[in-house]
């Protein structure tokens, strides 16, 4: 998904818009997709994104939640770049399909933050 949007200069974006958009490892290589964004209910901003990995049209992926200070939209890729390796990405914090509410987890979360070294939140 290419976003000329944020080519044309403007800094927002429709939540329906990052959904799908590519998530690209620090090598520049498609690591994976956006298949949600997480908002503080209080401060009304984004917190993280849940990135799916790997599968077949969705199914057998995984799910990684990333702390949204983690991505930078690359203009020239059309999609996320973070400064992480695709087996970085692997071993982080995951869940499946089945198991979506655990992303809302405290101590999910918590482990998330941990892993990639970012000051929480919360």
């Amino acid at each position: 998904m290419h976003d000329s949007t944020l080519e044309r200069g403007q800094d927002t974006i429709s939540s329906d818009r990052v959904d799908g958009t590519a998530v690209y490892g620090s090598d520049r290589e498609k690591i994976g997709s956006v298949t949600n964004m997480l908002i503080s209910k209080h401060e009304g901003k984004v917190t993280d994104v849940i990135v799916s990995v790997g599968g077949f049209l969705g199914i057998g992926s995984e799910l990684h939640s990333l702390p949204w200070s983690k991505l930078t939209y690359d203009t020239e890729l059309g999609g996320y770049l973070v400064s992480v390796t695709a087996d970085q990405l692997k071993n982080a914090p995951s869940f499946s399909d089945s198991e979506r509410d655990r992303a809302y987890d405290r101590e999910y979360q918590t482990s998330v933050y941990d892993y990639w070294a970012v000051k929480p939140y919360w």
